[in-house]
């Protein structure tokens, strides 16, 4: 099959399974990527996720990461249903961040994978290769803008025309070319509301984070007491934050999606019980959480987050 017949079969294929768009790059060393992440690390702004030092050659060169490799095939999917912006309004328990209120997208992503994966190898006759959703150290967003499907904003994450920044990564790498796509324009313009929004100051100058300062990096990826002069700035935020996508004005206009699994569990966004996270057991966390990326807090760490929610929730009311 040529490379144009096959590269237009996988991307009908990305569609058929779920996906929204299916883009497709060259497996190379991403240069300028890995010199703005080697500052960013060498300025300490990574916090104490350790765990972005290591694999740094893998990181930044996927040919390192999957030898042999000669594309990386991107793939994406909407995370915006109604139901979340409804349950946004209300302010009397803490929230969750949208992506994590349904099932675990790792798993569900990981299954689309790996019928597309599937699906290649068989119409090729043969590819090697691996898939990933953030599990291995590949630079997805980087990838994502170098096969056309969308371009960093200035608060970290990535847009697109059709779905705003409410939308999920997953990733071939493999050992075949295909027609390869070209990155598309910058779009945010002259537009700081992300920078405006963020109580944290997070957002340092367009395009940079200070993971030690991210509401999401405090709530999931610190295990540790969370400073004090930060506890009343996190709001109502229990596990992720949302903020500075919800002032963006491309999200107001993103497509909804159509996947199942992501859709957000009544347990999550309305809570029977609403003020009382901060004291579920271990039990109870589970039995809430079950196939969630929620866990990934942990019952101890969710808690404390929760507790600090529901005291800013009282204070504000």
């Amino acid at each position: 099959m040529d490379t144009l017949a096959l590269t237009m079969k996988v991307r009908q294929k990305a569609r058929e399974l779920g996906f929204y768009a299916c883009g497709f790059s060259r497996a190379q060393q991403l240069d300028a990527e890995a010199r703005r992440l080697e500052q960013w690390l060498n300025e300490g702004r990574h916090g104490t996720m350790g765990w972005m030092e290591r694999n740094f050659d893998k990181r930044i060169d996927p040919t390192k990461l999957v030898p042999g490799s000669k594309s990386v095939v991107s793939v994406i999917a909407s995370y915006r249903y109604e139901e979340n912006e409804l349950a946004d309004r209300k302010a009397d328990h803490p929230k969750i961040a949208k992506y994590a209120r349904g099932r675990d997208y790792h798993k569900t992503f990981k299954g689309m994978l790996k019928k597309l994966f599937n699906f290649t190898k068989e119409i090729n006759g043969g590819i090697n290769g691996r898939f990933f959703v953030d599990s291995a150290p590949v630079m997805d967003k980087a990838w994502v803008e170098r096969s056309g499907l969308g371009w960093m904003g200035k608060n970290g994450n990535m847009l697109n025309k059709e779905l705003g920044s409410w939308f999920l990564i997953g990733e071939m790498i493999v050992d075949i070319p295909f027609v390869y796509d070209t990155p598309v324009s910058d779009h945010c313009g002259s537009c700081t509301r992300c920078l405006d929004a963020c109580p944290t100051n997070a957002i340092y100058e367009p395009y940079k984070i200070d993971a030690e300062k991210c509401i999401s990096y405090l709530t999931i990826e610190l295990k540790d007491r969370i400073p004090d002069e930060l506890k009343k700035d996190l709001g109502e935020w229990a596990f992720g934050c949302d903020i500075c996508q919800d002032v963006c004005p491309w999200n107001r206009k993103a497509a909804y999606s159509s996947i199942e699994d992501f859709k957000p569990r009544p347990q999550i966004i309305s809570p029977p019980d609403q003020k009382s996270w901060s004291n579920i057991d271990q039990d109870l966390f589970d039995d809430l959480f079950e196939g969630s990326a929620v866990r990934r807090a942990t019952h101890k760490w969710f808690t404390r987050n929760a507790e600090i929610a529901e005291k800013n929730i009282r204070v504000k009311d």
